[in-house]
């Protein structure tokens, strides 16, 4: 009786053994069919980085902005183009709002209803100034 279980327990791990070799076949292909892809995919995103730093070359793009001036109304950028520090408009601070009673809150949310209250705060402390475009050489080339 011991020898037959043996010879079936053999049996068995023969069948399981050459069933996870088979699986493991299968898994390895595929590993080697998502390796080839991520190689292909590798390859596009290569060509892609390429093409995207051929297509944005500044030369390119100015004659892109040259062309379309009248419809984008882009101009070159220049360092007066940015605003100073002082001319940011910062928000300023909210003002503090009294502590209302519990029951002076309630009868005020009730008179509201569903209105919404919203206010907004606008402004910088510095007066605007006008920035003036860059201004261009006989050449084409901007002038510092």
């Amino acid at each position: 009786m011991f020898y037959a279980l043996s010879i079936a327990a053999v049996v068995g791990l023969a069948f399981w053994a050459y069933d996870e070799g088979y699986e493991t076949r299968q898994t390895e292909r595929e590993v080697a069919r998502l390796e080839r892809e991520i190689g292909a995919r590798h390859q596009e995103l290569s060509m892609l980085r390429a093409e995207w730093a051929y297509l944005n070359r500044p030369d390119r793009l100015h004659e892109l902005v040259e062309m379309n001036f009248e419809s984008l109304g882009l101009i070159p950028l220049a360092p007066d183009h940015f605003a100073l520090i002082e001319q940011v408009g910062y928000p300023r601070p909210a003002p503090e709002v009294p502590v209302v009673a519990r029951d002076q809150q309630e009868a005020l949310e009730e008179s509201i209803g569903d209105i919404i209250v919203m206010t907004h705060r606008f402004g910088a402390d510095a007066a605007p100034r006008l920035i003036a475009p860059p201004t261009l050489a006989d050449d084409g080339e901007q002038l510092p």
